[in-house]
């Protein structure tokens, strides 16, 4: 989340510009600033406020200086589009990275999740994000079978919002929602009874009302993402080589990203699929992680950054 003055592309200059503090200020700036997602479903969805948030992190690691700029490494989606690719290059490249590798987030989740993705063996991850979910085989440092669905923490929210909209007629933000989700929502029956308080209009009187909701409501109401989620997962297992195959029966599925974090979401797939689950260990962190420890393999992003842009000129002609 990316803080601006409303009608520019000007990051605020004080130390709740960008990230977690201007996260906070969502549905809640005066009229002269605003609190924007520069990305949306995984891809850019403003170029110049996303140029401005690239512009204001290379400032903050490298300083004013201008005469090198750093190498970057961007993870993006594997369904993500040429078109789209080629605005996340743009972007960093006018934000200033002298070189931009992207990394595909599966692969990135891999690395950092302490996969061995660069052996003959199938490593199967499920990088649960904000935006997308991003379902993959890995094998020898490549991606065999794959599937990208834009559903994520985002949809999540929002499925809260529509449900205590039709519920209870009150009409709650998405913080408020994601709020609940991390306190009480989960994929699985819980035996803990967890209830929580949320505040929101009443559609009826157009006043503020409070609601209580437990912790079965929030899953009923996450369960359509969640499903979208299982299905990807099972058509993912579904088109995968029987030799692969057989390795994701032995080693299991690997949950990363924030939504690997909601309750019973595990318990579910290794119902849902009869196969072992386990979350990485720092599930929140892995693709930055991952993107982070490619570096160290900076001839390979070499070779593919060339090869990317052999393509695109054999495309171009």
């Amino acid at each position: 989340v990316v803080a601006v003055k409303r009608g520019t592309n000007r990051v605020l200059n004080n130390g709740s510009a960008v990230g977690w503090a201007a996260k906070e200020m969502l549905g809640k700036t005066p009229g002269s600033i605003q609190a924007i997602r520069p990305l949306k479903d995984g891809v850019i969805s403003d170029f110049e406020i996303t140029e401005a948030m690239l512009n204001y992190f290379i400032t903050k690691v490298n300083g004013r200086s201008r005469i090198f700029g750093p190498r970057v490494v961007i993870a993006i989606p594997s369904g993500i589009t040429a078109v789209e690719k080629r605005a996340v290059i743009n972007s960093a490249e006018r934000a200033g990275a002298r070189t931009v590798y992207l990394v595909l987030e599966p692969i990135a989740a891999g690395i950092g999740a302490g996969l061995p993705i660069a052996e003959p063996t199938a490593s199967m991850i499920v990088d649960i994000g904000g935006g997308t979910t991003e379902v993959a085989v890995i094998s020898l440092g490549g991606m065999v079978v794959w599937e990208s669905i834009r559903v994520g923490g985002y949809e999540m929210d929002d499925a809260i919002v529509d449900y205590v909209k039709n519920s209870h007629k009150v009409l709650i933000g998405q913080e408020t929602a994601e709020a609940a989700k991390l306190e009480i929502g989960s994929a699985w029956p819980q035996e803990d009874g967890a209830e929580t308080t949320v505040a929101g209009r009443d559609l009826v009187s157009g006043l503020l009302r409070r609601v209580t909701i437990s912790a079965d409501d929030v899953r009923r109401a996450l369960e359509p993402p969640v499903g979208r989620i299982v299905a990807a997962v099972k058509d993912t297992l579904e088109r995968t080589p029987p030799e692969l195959a057989a390795d994701v029966g032995e080693r299991g599925i690997v949950l990363a990203g924030g939504g690997a974090l909601l309750r019973g979401l595990d318990e579910k797939l290794r119902i849902e699929v009869g196969l072992p689950v386990q979350i990485a260990d720092s599930p929140l962190t892995c693709v930055a992680e991952g993107a982070g420890r490619s570096l160290d393999e900076l001839e390979t992003l070499d070779r593919a950054a060339k090869a990317q842009r052999r393509s695109r000129s054999r495309s171009r002609r």
